[in-house]
């Protein structure tokens, strides 16, 4: 009587497709830490960027006199939340930053921040004015920086 083949995999072919997959999958995890940290850090720079431009229109709109502030602050905003919650000029009320960002390496909306009464490498902040802001995380870029240098 002839033996039908049946069709399907071996125990050998299951065991090689397996350590196959199992590589492919240790080879993609680090790749994918690489690129969730990439997109941490690009996300980052974009809300820097987003808060100090705000900073500058602001102290731009006090230096040309559209708005008033006060004498001690040089013409810099007293907090970010004032970015965000606007400013009398004329008639209407200005923005200058839709919200506060949240950091995405502390996972929290508070940052770091300067004022220019303060040193440049200060910790601490003197709160008389918003000069400038940084991550109070302390994570070390992929570039070997550390991002609250940035």
């Amino acid at each position: 009587m002839p033996r039908r083949r049946q069709s399907g995999m071996t125990l050998v072919e299951l065991i090689v497709a397996t350590a196959i997959l199992s590589v492919l999958t240790t080879m993609a995890i680090p790749l994918a830490r690489v690129t969730i940290e990439r997109q941490k850090e690009h996300e980052l720079r974009v809300d820097l960027r987003e808060m100090r431009d705000a900073i500058d229109r602001y102290k731009d709109a006090a230096d040309r006199g559209l708005i008033q502030v006060q004498t001690d602050t040089y013409g810099y905003p007293p907090t970010l939340q004032t970015l965000v919650d606007g400013v009398p000029m004329g008639t209407e009320k200005i923005r200058f930053l839709r919200s506060i960002p949240k950091d995405p390496f502390t996972d929290s909306y508070d940052w770091g921040l300067r004022s220019v009464q303060d040193d440049p490498d200060a910790s601490s902040w003197g709160g008389q004015d918003v000069f400038d802001v940084y991550t109070t995380s302390n994570a070390t870029a992929l570039d070997g920086t550390k991002v609250d240098t940035w």
